[in-house]
């Protein structure tokens, strides 16, 4: 399978999943959307969503089985968010999954997500970060509207996890 690790690098990641004989791709677009080059010169300025979609998921002619999308949206800009999943369903594949996480409550400090061989996710502190926006059911499922089909489930830490079918 074909996988997109979207979130801050996760070298226990990559060793778990290519050990199954799977292919990953990183994408840390949190850290990738603080960076200075991106910053806006005032509060009217919009984020500058086309440019940074293009530079950062452009990913050839790779399709994905599967995205890891862990909890990287509730640190987006609100501008960049459907951008990047519409960017996303474009390239899985049909039938693909996605996972997410969104925050229930505001929080600081982004996490890095390690899977393990219990089928269990440990977190690990990656960078400062804020939480910008916490997201309802019905934004969420606004938010993934041109896939086939998602379920929600109430995870620990404060966390909803949906599972996305494109």
């Amino acid at each position: 399978m074909r996988i997109l690790d979207i979130g801050p690098t996760s070298s226990t990641n990559i060793n778990f999943l290519t050990a199954l004989g799977h292919s990953v791709y990183m994408a840390n677009l949190v850290e990738d959307a603080i960076d200075p080059k991106w910053a806006q010169p005032d509060a009217d300025t919009p984020f500058p969503v086309e440019d940074f979609v293009r530079q950062n998921l452009d990913f050839g002619d790779r399709l994905f089985d599967t995205v890891f999308f862990w909890d990287v949206a509730d640190y987006f800009p609100t501008e960049l968010r459907a951008a990047v999943v519409n960017r996303i369903h474009e390239v899985m594949q049909p039938g693909g999954q996605l996972l997410a996480f969104f925050h229930v409550k505001p929080e600081s400090g982004l996490q890095r997500y390690h899977l393990r061989d219990d089928a269990q996710v440990d977190t690990q502190f990656a960078a400062e970060a804020e939480v910008r926006n916490t997201l309802t059911n019905r934004q969420i499922e606004q938010l993934f509207n041109e896939f086939t089909s998602y379920k929600f489930f109430l995870a620990k830490d404060n966390l909803r996890e949906v599972l996305v079918t494109r």
